[in-house]
């Protein structure tokens, strides 16, 4: 079940629908006026995506709103921090495809509990017990999008940094580990290592991910230190699919890296 969208961008989409019907332009044309796809229109007026000023500039001239849909603008910006985590669910949830890069943390749909949990426990600020469970529970929740048909496929690249961290100890570490070895084995699901001494300067870029949607639109994500950012601009996410094609390139093999994956196991 998607999540749902904050009021605000359901509203405002809501509105450009309307005052669309009543000017009788179609969606057809508004996509072509404001340069998206139509799907891309259909998403904002649905509230699935955040309506973006160009779509309300040329929605108000169109439509002849006289500034009434403009107006919308000071209500849709700026985002609050949480806002792109919150639409990075609802992509990563509908994605058919999703590649990722993590440099220092095992990517979060595959991580076990006990992982997870050691995370969220040690966040700082420090954060409740409540709280705590249910960080644990909703993305122990993502990660049925693993398994859910129909298949979407996923392609990870982790340096070797995030296999050797000791998060929530020996024990913890060594199920994270034979963990990865059995998600691997999924058919919709491609593991690479990338070794600390192959990986040269390209491994220290940070983490990337590229999302594929249904409407076969591209979209990149990053996230630091109280930042999310979600990226749809062509050319921005395509630096991001070139960085990770060649993290692949300098990556392990599928066999190779379940190797190594099962080395570092056996040590611990």
């Amino acid at each position: 079940m998607a999540r749902q969208a904050p009021p605000n961008w359901r509203y405002c989409g809501n509105q450009v629908k309307l005052w669309r019907f009543r000017a009788g332009v179609s969606r057809e044309r508004l996509a072509e006026e404001a340069n998206y796809t139509v799907e891309t229109v259909k998403a904002m007026e649905q509230g699935r995506r955040r309506p973006t000023r160009r779509l309300l500039e040329v929605a108000d001239q169109l439509c002849g709103a006289d500034g009434l849909l403009l107006a919308a603008v000071g209500y849709l910006a700026p985002e609050p921090p949480a806002s792109n985590v919150e639409e990075f669910f609802t992509v990563e949830e509908e994605a058919v495809s999703i590649a990722s890069y993590e440099p220092l943390f095992v990517p979060g749909l595959l991580q076990t509990e006990e992982y997870i949990r050691a995370l969220v426990t040690s966040h700082w600020p420090p954060v409740e017990g409540d709280v705590i469970e249910e960080r644990v529970a909703k993305r122990l929740k993502r990660q049925e999008k693993l398994t859910a048909r129909p298949y979407s496929l996923f392609h990870y690249v982790i340096y070797e940094a995030a296999l050797r961290s000791g998060i929530g100890g020996t024990a913890v570490m060594k199920g994270q580990l034979e963990h990865l070895l059995r998600v691997a084995e999924f058919p919709n699901v491609s593991l690479q290592v990338l070794p600390a001494d192959t990986g040269q300067s390209i491994a220290l870029v940070g983490p990337i991910l590229v999302a594929e949607t249904a409407e076969h639109q591209q979209l990149g994500y990053v996230e630091g230190l109280n930042t999310q950012v979600l990226h749809s601009d062509a050319a921005t996410v395509s630096s991001f699919t070139q960085c990770l094609g060649r993290l692949r390139m300098e990556a392990l093999g599928a066999e190779g890296s379940a190797r190594f994956i099962r080395k570092l196991a056996e040590e611990l």
